[in-house]
């Protein structure tokens, strides 16, 4: 089910959306409003410094030259269980902002079933059925809230060690770097995305807004939602314009 952008984000007057006010320009939609955004910068930050922190408290071999950006290697272990804490609090809280609209559908599943198509552009827009967020994202998120549940049960038994005993904080060990390494290689996909993969996207996230065309080829059940256009009409109107715009040039 598509979700509005209105929808998310603790509403329009929740008071960060009051103080980061997102201008929509023309031709231009509203995604995230600055409350979904602070979230999502903040845990973004979070999950970083932790993992840095991270590499280099297990891997000092490789990554001793992390621990001197914390003041050393006895406040770097100080400070990596609260960095891990920042993400997982500030992802809590998108968490609840996001749990509607990241709900699994049948839609999702034939989604998934069609990856490879996705990830080589074959078609020029998304199914219709594609909403506010895709199958992949949802995807991630539910990895992202497995490993958080993860990080809490065992870093709390790593964090006190004394009380849980050898073998629960050496399997903690296990499956705490484990769960880091497989949330790393989804941070990865996810900024590539963002980036090269999908350009406009970054836009959502740091001025709120995205462009109509960049909602209909990637969201276009929602891009219908919130503006009652057809999006493959729209797609038409595009590119029979954009052969009109090189007519009239001579191109």
């Amino acid at each position: 089910m598509a979700t509005p952008a209105k929808s998310i984000g603790r509403g329009p007057d929740h008071f960060i959306n009051r103080i980061g006010l997102t201008v929509v320009y023309v031709g231009e939609l509203l995604r995230h409003r600055a409350y979904t955004r602070f979230l999502h910068w903040a845990y973004g930050i979070f999950f970083f410094l932790a993992l840095v922190s991270g590499f280099g408290i297990y891997m000092p071999w490789i990554f001793r030259w992390f621990t001197p950006l914390f003041g050393g290697g006895a406040m770097t272990r100080m400070l990596h269980p609260w960095f891990g804490l920042g993400f997982v609090f500030f992802f809590g809280l998108q968490a609840l902002n996001w749990l509607v609209p990241m709900a699994w559908g049948p839609g999702d599943s034939r989604w998934m079933k069609r990856m490879k198509d996705y990830v080589t552009h074959r078609d020029s827009i998304e199914p219709p059925d594609v909403g506010f967020f895709n199958a992949g994202q949802k995807a991630m998120f539910w990895e992202i809230v497995g490993g958080s549940i993860a990080y809490i049960i065992t870093g709390l038994i790593m964090w006190f060690p004394e009380i849980f005993g050898r073998w629960p904080v050496a399997i903690s060990y296990v499956i705490h770097d484990i769960s880091a390494l497989i949330m790393l290689a989804g941070i990865f996909i996810h900024i590539y995305l963002s980036t090269i993969g999908e350009p406009g996207t970054m836009q959502a996230m740091t001025r709120g807004t995205v462009s109509e065309s960049w909602a209909w080829t990637h969201h276009p059940a929602w891009y219908k939602e919130v503006t009652g256009r057809d999006p493959q009409q729209a797609l038409e109107d595009a590119r029979r314009n954009l052969s009109e715009t090189r007519g009239n040039s001579g191109e």
